[in-house]
C-alpha cells in the first residue's frame, strides 16, 4: 500500500500571494489528527502560519476533521498546530516576517515516504488586485492559444 495517496493542496495559494520561497515542515500531531489526514479529511485553504512569542511556528486554522473511529481522545479541529523547521530556516522566516512584512502560507499537506505528514509551506507576499487580473489574463490567453493549437 502506497501512502503518498495523502495529498491536500491549497489551490487559493498561488493565486492570492507571489511565492518567493518554500520551505518543507514537519507537524507535531497526535493519534487521532493523523489517522485523519490519513484519510483525507484535512483543509488548509482557510489556514496560516504565525510566530508565537517564543520564536515557534504554528499553523492556524487548518481544520482536521475528527477521526470517525475516535472516542472521547478525538482532537480538536481547528487547534493551532506546530511546525517543525531547522533552527536556521526558523530565523530566516522570522526575520522575513518581521521585516518586510511577508506572510507565511500552507501550499500542500501530504505524507512522504516514511509515513510522517509533512507540510509545505512558502514564503509569500500578498498580491493586489491588478496582480490578480493579468493572472486570470494570462491563464484565459493560454487556454485560447491551447484550443486554437488543437483546432490545427
Amino acid at each position: 500500500m502506497s501512502q503518498n495517496t495523502v495529498s491536500i493542496k491549497n489551490k487559493r495559494a498561488r493565486f492570492d500571494y507571489e511565492l518567493l520561497e518554500t520551505f518543507e515542515a514537519g507537524l507535531v500531531l497526535g493519534g487521532t489528527e493523523i489517522k485523519s489526514i490519513r484519510q483525507s479529511k484535512a483543509r488548509i485553504t482557510e489556514s496560516f502560519c504565525e510566530f508565537n512569542d517564543r520564536g515557534e511556528l504554528f499553523i492556524v486554522n487548518m481544520n482536521i476533521d475528527p477521526y470517525s473511529h475516535g472516542s472521547f481522545y478525538n482532537h480538536q479541529p481547528t487547534a493551532e498546530r506546530k511546525l517543525l523547521l531547522q533552527k536556521k530556516e526558523l530565523k530566516k522566516l522570522f526575520k522575513e516576517v518581521t521585516k518586510d512584512g511577508l506572510t507565511i502560507v500552507p501550499l500542500k499537506l501530504y505524507i512522504n515516504d516514511k509515513g510522517w505528514a509533512k507540510l509545505s509551506v512558502a514564503l509569500a507576499r500578498g498580491k493586489k488586485n491588478y496582480d490578480k487580473r493579468e493572472t486570470i489574463k494570462d491563464r484565459e490567453n493560454k487556454r485560447n492559444l491551447d484550443r486554437i493549437k488543437k483546432i490545427r
